[in-house]
């Protein structure tokens, strides 16, 4: 972490020393030596960007280009300034008087001979300004339009995949970010190009302003006659330009090759050859054409007939190549060794058992196999991703399997290898549930619904808009499985919630509330005392999702010697605005059964003598008489629509919620202290031991 951090402040202070050469070039007098040092760093610079864009797979690979392309454009700027002083000043001295690189390019690159430098010059810049700058400018101008124009498009099409479930947020994000950075960089290449051009501008320019300028100072201050000054400040000012135009030239390049790249899994070495190359016709009609160049009279019959040959011999290897295909697989002539017989079993053959897991019969695999437009899985991706952000943690992916064993067209649900869930579906055909309130039957194979055991029928497409008219609720075989799926992850979440996720969501609470994560374990509770907690909730169709208040109540009260009850109750008042609301809605007012008070403290001292298995050994009568009479006061509530809640003091709140959940009652049972202090409560229905 230390030298992460060393190194971003290392490139932190890179920018404004960059600047600080950069204007002492511009303002002060360079020696030769840092001459020569800083155009031959200039020259290595432009090839390494050349040989960069030129590996690039694609043109984001390389996103800082347009930056670097600045850089490199004002270093050159600044290296003509400094060079400019230097040679206007010694000049009239001539050979090294402006560095050896000036030197070698005024007299080897051109011979010695001004006016050849200066032809050479102006070709490097009607090369670079008028065919590479001007090319790859309107390239980076359409390319740029057309990502623009392509963007809403692109952004249409990765909100269709991310509300399909075939991606997630974070892979959704990342391609925005590539979208916008897409349309960023071609903006900025079309920019770039500018620079280019004007760097072209301003070398004509400079090399101008330098030979004028030299002549003057050579005639009239150093009293040099006219030739001797145009031969010393023409050769040196050629060298100079010419240095700052073959790194310049390199940059136009590059800048042209990295936009006039495709995306690809190849760099531009291998894309070029394997698409240049891949035909031998192409060469086979090059061949021909130079062979017959080649006896033309007076034509160079070596040069054009050599080629020829080469290229002959290029197009019949690709045609054998070509001809033959890949290798093929050497059979082995050798008899392969005995496999020892493994005498022992080992923990190889010990398979773990899967947290949750779907076996279908073979008639059902088509719901799973994309290839025959089974959408299963991409279901059950959409149920685990619903269920999870409803929780508050990640529930476990479901391990989907085919068995022999079941009915062709059954299905088995399993939690830790023991099956929870089954039912029977029809690929090809609909169900229609009976939500209780149809106008008639329909003419199918009647049936129950797997997930919540309404009646139902299986029927035909073609049937499908007869019974959404007569009131059915029609889905097909996927839904069925998936919805099922989600009651069944729904009624066992708090099986589901294991150790590993109890520590992922502490690495989550870390990562925002760092010190309340640790206070809360090891020092308050321990991890599984957590899970315990956790559990608990989840039992009663309690969301985890904030975390941060479990973990500042369990703070407070946490020790060793808290009981785990004593915790979940706690929690379950600081979230009761939560629980209030989820099974309310934002009602102000709340209506509530009650237990007489006489009952209460029956249950209360009956909870004191509580048995191994944690229930009240009061008579089996009394609690037959509680479980019908909170039926009936449930089916009222049913038909008034309205919530079940049975309100009780916090000491037998948890036991009437084991109970009721023994019994298959689900009655959301509350404690006076989980209820806000801005709702009203009415006691609708008062069960005493009268009725009970």
């Amino acid at each position: 972490m230390l030298a992460m951090k060393t190194g971003n402040n290392a490139f932190g202070l890179g920018i404004p020393l960059l600047l600080l050469l950069l204007l002492g070039l511009m303002t002060l007098t360079v020696p030769p030596f840092i001459l020569d040092l800083s155009f031959t760093f200039n020259i290595a610079l432009a090839i390494v960007v050349l040989l960069v864009a030129v590996y690039a797979l694609r043109p984001l690979d390389f996103g800082a280009f347009p930056t670097v392309l600045l850089v490199a454009t004002l270093l050159r700027l600044a290296l003509n300034v400094a060079s400019t002083r230097v040679v206007l000043l010694e000049g009239h001295a001539g050979g090294d008087a402006a560095g050896k690189v000036i030197q070698a390019f005024g007299e080897v690159v051109v011979g010695g001979n001004y006016v050849v430098g200066l032809v050479v010059f102006i070709i490097l810049v009607i090369i670079n300004f008028v065919v590479v700058t001007k090319g790859a400018g309107r390239i980076s101008e359409v390319s740029a339009r057309f990502t623009l124009d392509a963007m809403p498009g692109k952004q249409m099409a990765i909100d269709a995949d991310l509300n399909a479930g075939i991606i997630d947020q974070d892979e959704a994000r990342r391609r925005r970010e590539e979208i916008s950075s897409e349309a960023d960089f071609y903006g900025s290449m079309d920019g770039a190009s500018k620079f280019v051009r004007g760097d072209a501008i301003a070398g004509i320019l400079i090399l101008l302003i330098n030979i004028v300028g030299g002549l003057i100072i050579g005639m009239a201050q150093h009293d040099l006659d006219f030739q001797a000054a145009l031969r010393n400040y023409t050769l040196l000012t050629i060298g100079d330009g010419l240095v700052a135009q073959i790194p310049s030239l390199l940059l136009s390049t590059a800048a042209a090759i990295m936009v006039t790249r495709v995306n690809g899994s190849e760099d531009m070495g291998a894309q070029v050859m394997r698409q240049l190359f891949d035909d031998p016709r192409a060469l086979a009609v090059c061949a021909g054409i130079l062979f017959v160049l080649g006896l033309v009279p007076g034509m160079p019959h070596l040069v054009f007939l050599s080629l020829a040959a080469a290229a002959a011999f290029g197009a019949w290897s690709i045609h054998q190549r070509r001809q033959a295909g890949p290798p093929a697989e050497v059979e082995e002539t050798e008899p392969e060794p005995e496999r020892p017989e493994k005498l022992e079993v080992g923990w190889d053959d010990v398979a773990p058992v899967d947290v949750l897991g779907l076996e279908v019969g073979y008639r059902l695999i088509s719901l799973v196999d994309k290839e025959q437009q089974g959408d299963l899985l991409e279901r059950i991706r959409g149920v685990r991703k619903r269920l999870s952000q409803e929780l508050g943690f990640l529930v476990p992916t479901v391990h989907i399997r085919d068995n022999i064993k079941l009915v062709p067209n059954s299905y088995v649900i399993t939690l830790m290898g023991v099956t929870v869930g089954e039912g029977e579906v029809h690929p090809g055909k609909f169900l229609a549930i009976d939500p209780g309130e149809v106008f008639s039957e329909l003419d199918g194979i009647a049936t129950t619904d797997p997930a919540f055991g309404l009646n139902a029928y299986w029927i035909e497409e073609s049937q499908r808009e007869e019974a959404e008219t007569l009131g059915y609720t029609v889905v097909n075989a996927s839904t069925v499985i998936a919805t099922h799926l989600n009651q069944v992850m729904q009624d066992h979440a708090a099986e589901l919630l294991g150790h590993d996720e109890v520590q992922q969501l502490l690495d989550l609470l870390s990562e925002h509330s760092p010190k309340l994560a640790e206070q809360l374990v090891p020092e308050s509770i321990s991890l599984s005392g957590l899970l315990r907690v956790l559990q608990n909730l989840l039992s009663e169709k309690i969301p985890i999702r904030d975390l941060r208040t479990i973990a500042e109540t369990i703070t407070e009260l946490g020790g060793a010697n808290v009981d785990r009850d004593q915790l979940t109750a706690a929690v379950r008042a600081a979230l009761g605005r939560m629980i209030v609301q989820n099974i309310y809605g934002n009602d102000a007012n709340l209506d509530v059964i009650t237990l007489d008070p006489d009952l209460e403290r029956l249950l209360a001292q009956a909870k004191k003598q509580s048995g191994p298995d944690g229930m009240p050994s009061i008579e089996p009568g009394m609690m037959e008489s509680l479980q019908r009479s909170m039926r009936e006061a449930a089916e009222r509530q049913e038909v008034a629509g309205k919530p079940t809640v049975l309100v009780v003091s916090s000491a037998i709140r948890s036991l009437l919620a084991r109970f009721f959940r023994m019994s298959r009652q689900f009655i959301h049972v509350l404690a006076y202290e989980e209820i806000p202090d801005n709702k009203q409560i009415t006691v609708v229905s008062t069960i005493g031991r009268g009725n009970a």
